[in-house]
């Protein structure tokens, strides 16, 4: 008789789930900052530091949103049009949440749409919402299904390190955020030869 592994129990597929979705969270959050970046570079806004978090460049809005859109039901999946709504809702209601989470847990905010047309409270805008609808439809057809298989499969040693990690990262994140704003996380411009470097590039 062949030797057959024994089935997982609710426990281990739960755990196994909950580290999936981490990797998720993971990536759409780096993948967020890296957006983040380049718009703001081609769109040579003032702000032009984009992250979130002391240590790792994540802008976890972006894995939130990534998470609310692996959750939609297959019958908004399998139409491009509500895939679109749907997908520019849930983002939009995690950009909502996460600002209002910056407000009053870390007394800061990392973004002001203020300035833009059909704009609520400066936290979410039209034109945005809009660019939400348009990424969920790459996310969820083309990224998400590799991303699943992918996340599937990280050693589980190597996703509590990671876990650890970023949650260390998170709260010591918030603590400076509420003692001294969004400059505060921005260690590496006191390394030696920076504002040298960031003056060159601003001139070129």
């Amino acid at each position: 008789m062949l030797f057959r592994p024994a089935a997982q129990t609710v426990p281990e597929r739960t755990v196994r789930m909950m580290a999936a979705l981490f990797w998720q969270f993971l990536f759409y959050s780096f993948s967020g900052f890296l957006l983040e970046v380049a718009y703001a570079r081609l769109s040579r806004t003032a702000k032009q530091d984009r992250k979130c978090h002391l240590l790792l460049p994540v802008c976890p809005v972006y894995g939130i949103g990534g998470l609310l859109l692996g959750l939609l039901p297959g019958s908004v999946t399998t139409s491009p049009f509500l895939l679109f709504l749907m997908g520019a809702a849930v983002c939009t209601a995690a950009e909502w949440g996460m600002s209002l989470f910056y407000e009053k847990a870390a007394r800061t905010a990392f973004w002001d749409y203020s300035a833009l047309p059909w704009n609520l409270g400066g936290r979410v805008c039209l034109l945005f919402s809009f660019a939400w609808g348009l990424l969920a439809l790459p996310v969820t057809y083309v990224i998400q299904p590799h991303l699943s298989r992918w996340s599937s499969g990280v050693p589980s040693g190597i996703t509590l390190f990671a876990a650890l990690l970023y949650l260390a990262d998170a709260a010591f994140s918030l603590y400076l955020l509420r003692r001294g704003g969004t400059d505060s996380l921005l260690w590496y411009r006191r390394v030696p030869g920076f504002r040298l470097f960031s003056a060159h590039r601003a001139y070129h």
